[in-house]
């Protein structure tokens, strides 16, 4: 083996500058003299060919051009980890030499230095003292050597490896096994190799709470067989991996509180039911997972389901999930109170972002966050009366009735509205006068015909205008500037309607739009100033 390349450099990490790849051969090359390093590079636009040259094939890459030679001096295979802590906190050596960190001594008026006399006590205190530590980026590929960070840093609970050259599962426990107190642990940006089959089960994550594992190329069933070694963990970040087929895991992850499988494409949306009896899972993190649609079917229209007992979180946005059906199940789940779905297309089957978000407040009861806007209880209310009276032509007209006993709308109507009969308890029937039919969005019949006065200037004759029921309050009061020729000062808008009986209502919130204070053609808005 040429010097500087280690006896197991085959498989492992290198970085060249600022690239990141894994050496796949080390030899020589036809034609060439000396030792190469064949390297398949993480960004294939750094590599060349395949890993061959003159038709000679020296080793295989996932890219076809994703593979290149270099010279073994520009590969760095990285440093232990004790060595990039110390070079992170400027604890090493030779730091404490230059910096004159040492031991004076006086004999009656002179000073005699003996550099270095107390340097390894004093780094040794420093090292003990570090309890979260960061060494992202600083070439780590191996522990070093044996006990060598138990007996200097015996205090550490949290540890960033992340980006670093670390090749194999087996170096992380290692590392992990002489940290006795190690809660949180991100080895993210490592490409690994992970144990295939079961292995002696280490004590090294007795206590680890937190690990982040994203773009390590882990799959399901490598990060069950590691699991087994994990058995307090509460939160697992998986991001950006290998995982397209899940499996159910038995006695293990049992104490997860969260788990992040963003950016991983599932073969099948409904895999979800094999991690549904996660007892302790509040947290479900989907997004861009390429599902299509979600069903829970141990429950019926209404029921809770046993599914996902504790889940109060769940992030299912960038996705694709088309039918509103699937938001209907997640009203299944019995502790769901946060709601992540922006960007699917069953959202642009409303064009108005109110009506979308009280659709889905309407549809999910114990809802109380959603896409991060806290639901107040009005917002609820107003979503859930609206709900009740914009579908109640179809519910009359699907068997729905005022008179409980002959009330049996049709079992098509019930799957494609399972809170309507809720909601008819909650508030009752709606009655005839009061219903809404769904009429089609075009924009004639999202326009309103206002009517605005001036009341401060009665000569000014009222002017009627159509306006997008979508306009912000805040648009309208620009309109109204150019329009009425008004000064430069703060409007002040408020409505009549027929339907208040000579009470105003302020339109106070300039972000809001008209339909979100139920304004209707033939309203009146008032203009102060």
């Amino acid at each position: 083996m040429a010097a500087g390349v280690p006896p197991d450099a085959v498989g492992r990490r290198i970085s060249c500058g600022t690239d990141y790849g894994t050496v796949r051969y080390v030899g020589t090359v036809s034609r060439t003299a000396g030792i190469w390093l064949g390297v398949e590079w993480d960004d294939p636009q750094r590599g060349k060919h395949d890993g061959s040259y003159e038709g000679t094939q020296y080793f295989k890459c996932r890219h076809p051009r994703g593979g290149s030679f270099i010279r073994p001096n520009k590969a760095n295979f990285g440093v232990d980890f004790l060595t990039a802590v110390k070079d992170r906190y400027g604890l090493n050596d030779k730091q404490d030499v230059l910096h004159g960190t040492g031991n004076t001594v006086v004999f009656g008026t002179k000073a005699v230095e003996f550099v270095g006399m107390d340097s390894v006590a004093e780094q040794q205190r420093q090292l003990n003292k570090l309890v979260d530590i960061s060494v992202r980026e600083c070439a780590v590929s191996h522990a070093g050597q044996e006990e060598e960070i138990s007996r200097t840093c015996a205090n550490m609970r949290h540890i960033n490896l992340s980006k670093n050259l670390i090749s194999s599962w087996e170096t992380v426990i290692t590392i992990a096994s002489q940290i006795q107190n190690l809660e949180t642990l991100n080895v993210s940006e490592n490409k690994m190799r992970f144990p295939s089959t079961s292995t002696f089960i280490s004590s090294a994550f007795s206590n680890l709470k937190i690990l982040a594992l994203n773009q390590t190329q882990i799959t399901w069933t490598e990060v069950l067989l590691c699991a087994q070694g994990w058995p307090v963990l509460e939160e697992l970040y998986l991001s950006s991996n290998n995982i397209t087929v899940l499996e159910r895991p038995d006695n293990v992850l049992q104490t997860l509180k969260l788990l992040d499988l963003s950016d991983n494409q599932l073969l099948d949306g409904n895999q979800l039911h094999l991690i549904a009896q996660l007892p302790r899972l509040e947290q479900l993190i989907l997004r861009n997972t390429g599902i299509s649609s979600i069903h829970i079917p141990d429950a019926g229209f209404g029921c809770k389901t046993k599914m996902f007992p504790s889940l109060r979180r769940l992030a299912i946005n960038d996705n694709k999930i088309s039918e509103w059906s699937s938001i209907n199940e997640l009203d299944k789940l019995p502790n769901l109170r946060a709601l992540q779905c922006n960007n699917n297309p069953f959202m642009d089957t409303e064009k108005n972002p109110e009506t979308l978000k009280q659709l889905i407040i309407a549809k999910i009861s114990q809802l109380e966050v959603l896409n991060n806007c806290e639901i107040l209880p009005a917002e609820r209310r107003g979503a859930e009366l609206d709900y009740r009276k914009i579908f109640g032509k179809d519910w009359l007209e699907a068997g729905g009735h005022w008179n409980p006993e002959k009330n049996k709308p049709s079992e098509e109507f019930l799957a494609a509205h399972p809170r309507y009969p809720a909601l008819c308890l909650k508030y009752g029937a709606p009655e005839e006068g009061e219903l809404k039919g769904r009429q089609p969005l075009t924009l004639k019949s999202q326009l309103l015909t206002l009517t605005i006065k001036c009341p401060e200037k009665p000569e000014q004759k009222p002017v009627e205008k159509k306006l997008p029921e979508s306009m912000t309050i805040q648009k309208v009061k620009g309109l109204l500037y150019r329009l009425l020729k008004i000064p430069g000062s703060e409007l002040k808008l408020s409505y009549e309607s027929s339907k208040l009986e000579g009470k105003e209502v302020e339109l106070d919130n300039d972000l809001k739009p008209l339909q979100f204070y139920s304004i209707e053609s033939g309203d009146c808005v008032l203009v102060r100033w």
